[in-house]
């Protein structure tokens, strides 16, 4: 689109169905590289995917023709299909219905970036149910904590 400008920046997170700990550490960053790849074909701009064996966070430029809920349709669906299609597990992989996104400015980047990129370290200290509540709270997100997390008490 002529003269259309923008700067939306989204950090979108999702759960593995259940928050199953079973990404795998041998395929995850193939996983990553493949939901960034996803990402860049909705004609959106990756900035970085990374998570732990649960969950996932991707830190994207919004393209602004496309919805979010479009993105993460993709995203998760096809990356969904990869890991079943390459028989990386026993069993059938899903990822948990719905997902959390949240905006930032151009002077965030950086420090979104250092949080993402260290998400291994930063679970050691903070379970991601912790995490996602925290994130909800200070975005000011009205949520049922009944419903956050499916199979959950």
């Amino acid at each position: 689109m002529a003269n259309t400008y923008h700067q939306i920046y989204i950090q979108a997170v999702f759960a593995v169905k259940y928050r199953d700990a079973v990404i795998g550490k041998e395929w995850q960053s193939e996983l990553f590289a493949n939901i960034g790849n996803l990402i860049n074909e909705t004609g959106c701009k990756n900035i970085i995917v990374n998570g732990v064996a649960d969950h996932v966070h991707c830190f994207f430029g919004l393209k602004p023709s496309q919805s979010i809920s479009d993105v993460m349709q993709i995203a998760k669906g096809r990356s969904s299909k990869w890991i079943n299609d390459s028989k990386l597990l026993p069993h059938r992989f899903e990822w948990q219905e719905g997902y959390g996104a949240f905006s930032y400015s151009k002077s965030h980047i950086d420090s979104v970036l250092k949080y993402i990129k260290n998400q291994e370290a930063h679970h050691r200290k903070q379970i991601f149910r912790e995490e996602y509540i925290e994130m909800l709270d200070k975005f000011g997100v009205v949520y049922d904590e009944r419903y956050i997390f499916e199979g959950l008490i």
